[in-house]
């Protein structure tokens, strides 16, 4: 029997053209697309200060129309993989490593004993986004590590993937924690991780629009893109309570992609910047909501 073989179509972009190469990816029809760097677990392909994204496609002949649409700058290619080994062979990099101070995540395949003072969390991504090594996450876990108010806080994670995010706030010392993600396999894969961790029954996780959440929040996460921070900043910014703080991230550093940074914080007008850290080439806002 013959395996069978998954088409993709790779591009290489630099990081500031990753959100207008993913929409058009996803125009010509990808089912879904992947950003690779040198900070992620498969590493990217291309020349020094470029991004590989890689966009799964039905078939051979939907992935070459799409090359042929492409533009010839981001080398675009047709590549594929065979059988269903290549699933698990991401497995192989991704041992057990410190998001924050006196934080570990480790996978389940994967042994970890504490030093002391260390807590451990077991992550499974699955199918959804979020190994916690890529460096706009780990910013945002690192950036909780050191909110002096998130013990005993409730939390909101907007676009949860795999919901690292939400389990270190509660490994961290947050209350409870809600994770919502238009996908639904991130929000199962979300369950399933805080069952890992015997934290059922302080997470929540669904597929809610973030516009049609009620309540407010002493602290909302959101680490996304630039382009989708700036569009849900009204929703975004309801969903926090007064004096509350609203953590962004997936911004790339004003001197990687000029106008990401001004354009995130004039879509925030309204809330106050409290913080700004950077790890690499992104960074993250910490916004205060202003108090009634």
């Amino acid at each position: 029997m013959t395996d069978k073989s998954y088409p993709y179509v790779a591009i290489d972009v630099r990081p500031d053209e990753s959100d207008e190469a993913s929409a058009r990816l996803f125009d010509l029809g990808a089912q879904g697309v992947e950003e690779r760097d040198a900070t992620t677990l498969a590493r990217g392909s291309g020349a020094a200060g470029t991004v590989t994204l890689i966009a799964s496609f039905e078939g051979h002949d939907e992935a070459l129309g799409a090359v042929t649409e492409l533009a010839p700058e981001w080398c675009p290619r047709v590549e594929e993989v065979h059988g269903d080994a290549w699933r698990d062979e991401w497995k192989k990099h991704f041992e057990p490593f410190r998001i924050c101070e006196g934080l570990v995540v480790r996978p389940p395949w994967r042994d970890h004993a504490p030093s002391a003072g260390e807590t451990v969390v077991v992550l499974e991504p699955g199918r959804a986004f979020g190994t916690g090594l890529h460096e706009t996450t780990s910013l945002v876990a690192e950036v909780l590590g050191r909110l002096t108010r998130l013990p005993g806080a409730t939390v909101l994670d907007v676009g949860c993937g795999s919901g690292i995010l939400a389990i270190v706030a509660l490994a961290l010392g947050a209350r409870r924690a809600r994770a919502i993600d238009i996908d639904p396999d991130a929000t199962a894969v979300t369950r399933e991780n805080a069952a890992r961790n015997a934290m059922s029954a302080r997470l929540d996780a669904d597929e809610t629009a973030v516009q049609d959440i009620d309540a407010t929040y002493p602290i909302v996460l959101a680490n996304i893109e630039a382009n989708p921070l700036v569009a849900m900043a009204p929703a975004l910014a309801a969903r926090v309570a007064p004096g509350g703080l609203l953590v962004l991230s997936g911004i790339l550093a004003e001197d990687i992609a000029p106008g990401q940074v001004p354009s995130v914080r004039t879509a925030y007008a309204g809330l106050a910047l409290h913080e700004m850290w950077r790890k690499g080439e992104w960074v993250a806002l910490v916004m205060r909501a202003p108090m009634p």
